[in-house]
């Protein structure tokens, strides 16, 4: 029980543009945003124990915040983390309504 809620805190959410659409559907990749201080094996877990699908490979990286400008202060974004979540062949994932 414990283990499933420190999963389900791993992942924040999909990131969905048009590139990770495109990888969506040819390659059979997911993209999330997880929090900035987990492993490959803390994401390939929460993967597999959430939606129940095989984890072929996984792809991190992080994400510099932008600098951004309000009025006459500069303020940064904060810097987050990246998963690209490779599954098996043969193993889909519903995720906002499409199906791979």
């Amino acid at each position: 029980m414990i283990l499933t809620e420190k999963l389900l805190k791993v992942l924040l959410s999909p990131h969905v543009s048009e590139k990770t659409s495109n990888s969506m559907q040819q390659h059979n990749t997911v993209v999330v945003k997880v929090k900035k201080n987990v492993t490959k094996l803390e994401i390939k877990l929460a993967i597999e124990k959430i939606f129940q699908v095989r984890v072929y490979k996984i792809n991190t990286l992080i994400i510099k915040g932008k600098t951004k400008r309000q009025k006459n202060k500069i303020c940064k974004r904060m810097d987050w983390k990246k998963a690209y979540v490779i599954l098996q062949s043969g193993q889909n994932l519903e995720f906002l309504g499409h199906s791979k």
